[in-house]
């Protein structure tokens, strides 16, 4: 029995739940079953009186949907995460070992700025998933990179949303092309850590529209996710999981979204405000929940049409799912294709920062000092949380050095072998690797992840003052004797660098690559791969210069939740739409490593840029050749310049980008790139509309927010107004 179920339930009925009959199986249902649908389960449910585990399915998924066997509703199974399919490595009265594979974290992903890289990535965590019993992935998390402190910054894609919602989209359609489904979030404006359950982000309706929306927006045209999950946060004032405005008139009434909504997962809020509000499934569900939808519909608090309406989104995502559709699970998956898969994935996403005097890619057979914790059993896969995956095995750089032909130095290694965290490096001690050693690749690595942000002290934002002397140290030794130093950055989000970059001779970017990590970071670092990653965030030279930096949650004052406190309570984005390189770009403050940036082993150049217009937007070609003397690819960025009018906007845009296949010496592609018409619109607050002003708009194509090559004009002949119906 489950949790106090009536008998009736295990005996047979007529009637059983199909595809086609939803609407007369909600009729049948008792009110006390359409409530526990609409409530989550978790593990074990939250009842304290009846304690009852789910039969069967003990395989660990974080939730669960209600079943109701009397109408052929089965259970189905949720799982985290957006890196990997979260399971853990036992289940009761089972001796085997189970594991997933840890993929490359979304801002790797995304610094691919490769839709195929996110749709194979997709695919196998969507096999995955399947494998494993379960029938919706929560992930990709997609919320932009508002601030570089935000914890959860790892598992997201981007600071801008054409490449965020972009990114996702084909992640989205990866996962959902093996019969299971994901689920987009944390929605909307989840861009911090601190205090993310009480928190009211306070934003207008300009920045919402343009960057924080669009970017759900861009998803959504792409795909059809299966859920959206609403944030634990306050927008404007209203709880993101009932903001009626949000989750029913944006979501589903301007976007036409048919799927499911979830809650994050969260012990009570009010059920009844909730389902009114548009949120359909309730986690983590607690069996108060399930009274109180019971009561709130006898009390005529709660109308019976949006109970029946949010169970009807309930059964439509039920009758898609592998367990619906009784699919047995091998609880097994191609660990093995996988892994060559994610590292395939890591090596299309590793940026190089800086190789000057060709310090990379290292000869055949170098001797290399490898220094750094990071570099040996701390290097990091992903983040912690729910971004965290319960893998076999993580390949360090010092395995991925050492199969890539490589010879380390003994001595280090002996030494970080006993170390658990990084150890101070003596100029003495680095003089004597030196001359042991051809070349020094040092790792600094960083963790960040659910529940915290990060911090603006040295150890996380700034490097410790072991980490600074030890470079310096290192630098020094390697250098007086001609030999060059290299940094790997193992890190989930971005770090202060131009305080010490001049310190080594390249930089080589990998953030938290996955399972197959080390052998990712050798491939690039021996030339094996050509690197082609691009940042999908601005490097500032200083935390001070971001816009948002003065409205970010101070992690020093260790106040307790104060909802009249700014960034305690509330957090108000008075940055608007100038987020990352719009502000910088736009107001001409000098960065590390601008947006769109990235290094090659070879050369490329730009030519041939034609613009078309064509049905709903315009269609932009563009010719890459490469002109260096190694094999690579390389990523088109189309940028928008829209002309002025009264309306504020960044002096331009990213709309549209594309990467090549890999290009021989002398080997040129034409890629092909559309701008949606509405995408060149700003939002028009005072008038609730969207405008596309008249004039002339340039389009400009190159590798980076600083480095665009190729320009060209359309002209818009007369403004275009699109009033919406929504104050969100």
């Amino acid at each position: 029995m489950l949790c106090g179920i009536s008998s009736a339930f295990a005996q047979d009925n007529a009637l059983r739940l199909t595809e086609k009959n939803i609407t007369k199986v909600v009729k049948a249902m008792t009110l006390e079953e359409k409530a526990r649908l609409l409530v989550g389960l978790s593990y074990i449910y939250n009842d304290s009186s009846q304690r009852h585990t789910i039969p069967d399915i003990e395989v660990g998924a974080v939730g669960y949907t209600f079943p109701i066997p009397r109408l052929g509703i089965p259970v189905t199974l949720l799982t985290d995460g957006p890196a990997g399919v979260r399971i853990p490595a036992k289940r009761k009265d089972d001796s085997h070992t189970y594991y997933a594979t840890a993929f490359p974290i979304g801002t790797l992903v995304a610094s691919s700025w490769d839709i195929e890289t996110a749709r194979k990535v997709g695919e196998a965590l969507g096999q995955e998933t399947l494998d494993y019993n379960c029938d919706l992935l929560l992930g990709p998390g997609m919320n932009l990179h508002r601030n570089p402190l935000c914890g959860r910054n790892f598992e997201y894609f981007s600071e801008d949303p054409v490449l965020s919602g972009t990114m996702a989209g084909y992640e989205v359609l990866g996962i959902q092309s093996k019969g299971v489904g994901a689920t987009i979030k944390h929605f909307v404006c989840n861009n911090q850590e601190s205090y993310r359950t009480q928190n009211n982000s306070i934003v207008s309706q300009k920045a919402l529209r343009e960057l924080y929306l669009k970017n759900f927006e861009i998803a959504l045209r792409i795909c059809s996710p299966w859920s959206v999950m609403s944030s634990y946060n306050t927008l404007n004032g209203q709880r993101a999981m009932y903001h009626k405005p949000l989750l029913i008139d944006w979501l589903r009434g301007e976007m036409g979204y048919r799927g499911m909504v979830v809650t994050d997962w969260y012990d009570y809020r009010d059920p009844v405000q909730q389902e009114i509000g548009g949120s359909d499934l309730l986690q983590r569900g607690v069996k108060q929940q399930v009274d109180d939808i019971i009561k709130g519909v006898k009390t005529g608090k709660l109308p019976m049409e949006i109970v029946d309406r949010n169970v009807t989104h309930l059964l439509e995502y039920i009758v898609k799912t592998p367990h619906f559709k009784g699919y047995r699970a091998a609880n097994q998956t191609d660990l093995e294709g996988h892994a060559r898969m994610a590292r395939e994935a890591a090596e299309q996403g590793i940026v190089m920062l800086k190789n000057e005097g060709t310090a990379l890619p290292l000869g055949k057979g170098l001797r290399i000092a490898l220094f750094g914790y990071g570099s040996y059993k701390g290097f990091l896969a992903h983040g912690t949380g729910s971004g965290s995956v319960n893998k076999a095995y993580t390949l360090n750089l010092m395995q991925g050095l050492e199969g890539a032909g490589f010879r380390l130095n003994a001595e280090l290694k002996s030494l970080y072998e006993d170390a658990e965290a990084d150890v101070a490096v003596s100029k003495s001690y680095a003089e004597r690797r030196a001359q042991e050693s051809d070349v020094a690749v040092v790792t600094i690595r960083r963790n960040a992840g659910e529940g915290a942000d990060r911090w603006e002290e040295p150890g996380d934002w700034l490097l410790s003052d072991l980490e600074r002397n030890m470079l310096r140290n290192i630098s020094e030794a390697f250098h007086e004797q001609g030999k060059k130093v290299v940094a790997v950055l193992n890190i989930g989000g971005v770090i202060e660098t131009a305080s010490w970059s001049s310190l080594v001779d390249a930089i080589v970017l990998p953030w938290q690559p996955g399972i197959e990590g080390g052998n990712a970071v050798a491939s690039i670092l021996c030339g094996r791969v050509n690197p082609s990653g691009k940042l999908p965030m601005t490097f500032p030279v200083a935390y001070e210069d971001i816009p948002s930096a003065k409205n970010f949650p101070n992690h020093f004052h260790k106040e307790a939740w104060d909802k009249t406190k700014k960034n305690i309570g509330w957090t108000r984005y008075e940055e608007g739409i100038m987020v990352g390189y719009r502000y910088f770009d736009s107001f001409k403050v000098p960065v590390a490593y601008p947006f769109g940036y990235g290094l090659s082993y070879t050369t490329f150049a730009f030519s041939n840029l034609k613009v078309k217009r064509q049905r709903g937007g315009y269609v932009a070609s563009v010719t890459v050749t490469n002109t260096g003397s190694r094999a690579g690819r390389e990523v088109a960025q189309l940028y928008v310049s829209a002309p002025r009018g009264s309306l504020e906007k960044p002096v331009r845009e990213l709309k549209a980008f594309a990467k090549t296949r890999e290009l021989r010496p002398g080997e040129r592609e034409t890629l092909v790139m559309k701008i949606e018409a509405v995408d060149l619109a700003s939002f028009d607050e005072a008038a609730n509309s969207w405008v596309t002003d008249a004039g002339t708009y340039r389009i400009e194509v190159g590798a980076s927010v600083e480095d665009l090559k190729v320009k060209a004009e359309f002209k818009v002949g007369k403004p275009v107004v699109k009033k919406v119906p929504t104050v969100i």
